[in-house]
């Protein structure tokens, strides 16, 4: 198979969904890879050390004219154009927050297949993990940027100082996200309130941390008075595929304290704070009611090296089954594929994005078929 791969044209999106170790391995089970010029230069990986491991440096065009194209970033407005029947998309998509590139994929008749909704029996989600991991630790760091008075926060420390109250962290939703930040905003010294709908994930967090993070029962009185009482406030609320739900209403957010940050790391799902929008790398923060609102949409393209190589650890062995055996064939193979392909041939194929666009879906087994 022709396996394309085409530089990011996100603002400030830096990584690169191959590596020179990704491309070798494709190589070796006889597939061509057609890598952009340049395209790794954002993550520290020259075209030289690509070419060296078999890519074969192209033109954008030529990227995505290939039978496979792999990516990081869903395509924006100015690449809908290269969609088209016989293509196979597999990058991070993000439908539900995304009606108009659904549309486009479901109007193209391409393949579409999201690293975001790839699921294991167990419920979790393999591809989605370490972007998840490097987004948790990243928001923690970020708020700590964003609190400092120099860049209109409250002026707050988040480890505090001897004989001084550290800063509050409130993390809502203890998943990959969530207790990554927690972890990460505990070990800077800060009081930090973790809280989930599950049970067993704060008993699982509060076993490992031994109570050093405080963990809470989700519900809307526990997060109105947890929001009440922060310096920052982290989103991390995921439904596999579907919508973001908002937990955090503007009411809540009018009772913090100006100088205050939100960090909304759900914003790519549509966000999980009812007043945040998605914001970019060049242009981060807004301001609503004293209260600092981050919510870039691809946090960890910030740190690219670190990222390109984490996510294609994870993502390389189902892209080379994708290449291997094709789409068809891999899902055969893998039901977790199954649920990561979101579009075939016009229509919807995963159920809860579907669901969040109002749309019908198509069971995968019957849509490709």
């Amino acid at each position: 198979m022709i396996v394309g791969v085409p530089t990011e044209v996100k603002d400030s999106e830096r990584r690169v969904a191959i590596t020179p170790d990704g491309v070798r391995e494709l190589v070796g089970h006889g597939h061509r890879v057609l890598v952009q010029q340049g395209a790794g230069v954002g993550s520290s990986i020259t075209d030289a050390e690509l070419a060296a491991a078999g890519a074969e440096l192209v033109s954008v065009d030529a990227a995505w004219g290939a039978e496979l194209v792999v990516k990081v970033k869903e395509p924006q407005p100015e690449e809908h154009r290269y969609l088209r029947p016989d293509l196979v998309l597999f990058t991070y998509l993000h439908l539900a927050a995304e009606p108009d590139l659904a549309a486009a994929l479901v109007d193209s008749g391409a393949t579409g297949l999201a690293y975001e909704t790839v699921q294991l029996a167990d419920g979790s989600l393999p591809l989605l993990a370490p972007m998840s991991e490097v987004a948790g630790r990243m928001a923690t760091q970020i708020g700590a940027h964003w609190l400092e008075a120099e860049n209109g926060g409250r002026g707050v420390l988040l480890g505090g100082a001897p004989g001084v109250r550290p800063a509050r962290v409130v993390v809502i939703g203890a998943g990959n996200v969530g207790w990554n930040s927690a972890w990460i905003a505990a070990g800077m010294e800060a009081e930090v309130l973790l809280l989930d709908r599950n049970l067993d994930r704060l008993r699982w967090v509060d076993q490992i941390h031994k109570g050093r993070i405080m963990t809470l029962a989700s519900n809307r009185g526990a997060v109105e008075r947890a929001v009440a009482e922060a310096d920052l406030v982290v989103g991390a609320v995921l439904v596999a595929g579907g919508r973001a739900p908002t937990v955090v209403t503007e009411e809540m957010v009018r009772s913090m304290r100006p100088g205050s940050v939100i960090v909304d790391v759900a914003v790519d799902q549509g966000g999980c704070v009812a007043t945040t929008h998605e914001t970019t790398h060049s242009n981060p923060v807004y301001d609503v009611g004293g209260v600092l609102h981050y919510a870039v949409g691809n946090i960890p393209g910030a740190v690219p090296n670190t990222s390109t190589y984490a996510m294609t650890n994870a993502t390389l062995p189902y892209v080379a089954a994708v290449a291997n055996l094709g789409v068809r064939g891999a899902v055969a193979e893998d039901p977790a594929l199954a649920a990561g392909v979101n579009t075939v041939g016009g229509v919807l194929t995963n159920r809860a994005v579907a669901d969040a666009l109002g749309r019908p879906a198509v069971a995968v087994e019957d849509a490709l078929a």
